[in-house]
């Protein structure tokens, strides 16, 4: 069993109550609720830019689609063009006027079915346009409402950054001057157990954790003189008798 002052197993105490407040803030750092919405911001984000992306690429392809179908329509206006001013000049056999009327008919119906295809197009067209523009629409204003959550996050994060540097100051202040092989021991006993190292033992009863202390415990406790360092014997925390 090791010794320490008596004075200075008792400032341990506070030393433990500012790294108690250090780690509160360090977890308040970690799991502000700010971090877990701007996770899913930026998941909904790719999300939408995958969409934006597939759907740009059907706008593109319907584009092209459409200007075909338009040069069809075009192409068959032409010719029925064409054959109609050959046939209003009225040169030629009959047979031969004959034939083009019945060519000028099937171009007729064929111009309607290149029309339908075009009209189908351009719907499509307008759809993937409206879907681009949506999506788009939508994340615009995703990007404002993290840009804002940011700027909360970041006020936050100032606040307790502010309050981590005073408490690491004061935590500084705190374990100047305390025996070396006591303070060694409280940091190895603190990265043990994940930050609990000095309890208040008033008598028999522990304070701010209940430890149940054995008999043999209690009896040595009793026996040893006010410089002996005590642990328990379970978790190994630095029992500070007050």
């Amino acid at each position: 069993m090791s010794t320490a002052p008596v004075a200075d197993q008792q400032r341990l105490l506070d030393v433990q109550a500012i790294d108690t407040r250090l780690a509160q803030l360090a977890h308040q750092r970690r799991s502000h609720p700010s971090l877990a919405t701007l996770a899913e911001f930026s998941k909904r984000a790719q999300d939408l830019e995958r969409v934006r992306a597939e759907t740009a690429v059907v706008v593109s392809d319907t584009r092209r689609e459409l200007a075909k179908a338009e040069t069809d329509v075009e192409q068959v206006a032409n010719r029925a063009a064409r054959d109609q001013q050959r046939l209003d000049s009225g040169s030629g056999s009959a047979k031969d006027l004959q034939a083009m009327t019945h060519e000028l008919e099937s171009l007729g119906r064929r111009k309607a079915a290149l029309e339908e295809v075009e009209l189908e197009v351009m719907e499509r067209l307008e759809a993937a346009e409206g879907e681009v523009t949506a999506v788009t629409a939508q994340a615009e204003a995703l990007r404002a409402d993290a840009e804002r959550l940011e700027a909360e996050r970041d006020a936050a994060f100032a606040q307790l950054d502010e309050a981590i540097a005073k408490a690491q100051a004061e935590r500084a202040a705190a374990i100047e001057g305390i025996d070396a092989k006591l303070l060694a021991l409280y940091e190895r006993v603190r990265s043990q157990t994940g930050g609990l190292a000095a309890v208040a033992l008033r008598g028999e009863t522990t304070e701010g954790v209940n430890l149940t202390l054995s008999l043999t415990e209690r009896a040595a406790i009793r026996d040893a003189p006010p410089e002996d360092v005590i642990q328990s014997e379970d978790y190994g925390y630095i029992l500070v008798r007050v």
